[in-house]
């Protein structure tokens, strides 16, 4: 019997609402679709992203099942699945370089810092505590008020405000003064 011929019957026995027969067709194919996905993404997606589309793929393939035409088509189909689902990942990261690219062309960035303290500016900021770092970037960074954070973290006012006091000075320290 050929692998065609076997993934047909494991098809037919999944469409029939055989997990077992579907676990079997994943055993079989999924080095290929990894593999296939590893190829597609290149660098930029890292072999932990395609091994985790791989996992989208199958999900999908579950799913659509019934949409298949022939059972005997099995491989192509699912790596038409493979296909699409690692155009997406790609366009998706395009839009959101994008983003990121017209967010930072937008900031301000203070006046006269060399690369060093933005280097140390932003190593003090990852030091901060998350809720502390999450009140220094509104109300610091963004120019919120101590309220509009406050209303957005769900925080006390009191406590925004200790927050931001704490981190501004660690900031300050971090850049020497």
């Amino acid at each position: 019997m050929s692998n065609t011929t076997n993934d047909a019957d494991l098809v037919r026995k999944a469409r029939a609402g055989s997990d077992a027969a579907f676990g079997r067709l994943v055993a079989r194919r999924q080095a290929s679709v990894r593999g296939f996905l590893r190829r597609v993404l290149g660098r930029s997606g890292g072999w932990a992203e395609a091994d985790d589309l791989a996992q989208e793929v199958f999900l999908e393939a579950w799913r659509r099942l019934s949409t298949l035409r022939s059972d005997a088509e099995f491989q192509p189909w699912l790596m038409g699945i493979a296909w699409r689902r690692a155009q997406d990942r790609t366009r998706g990261a395009l839009r959101a370089a994008a983003r990121d690219r017209s967010w930072l062309d937008m900031i301000d960035r203070p006046a006269g810092l060399q690369a060093d303290d933005r280097m140390a500016l932003t190593d003090a900021m990852n030091d901060l505590a998350p809720d502390v770092r999450a009140c220094v970037a509104l109300c610091l960074a963004d120019g919120w008020s101590h309220r509009e954070a406050a209303m957005a973290l769900n925080l006390p006012l009191g406590t925004v405000k200790s927050h931001v006091a704490r981190g501004r000075a660690r900031l300050l320290e971090a850049l020497g003064g």
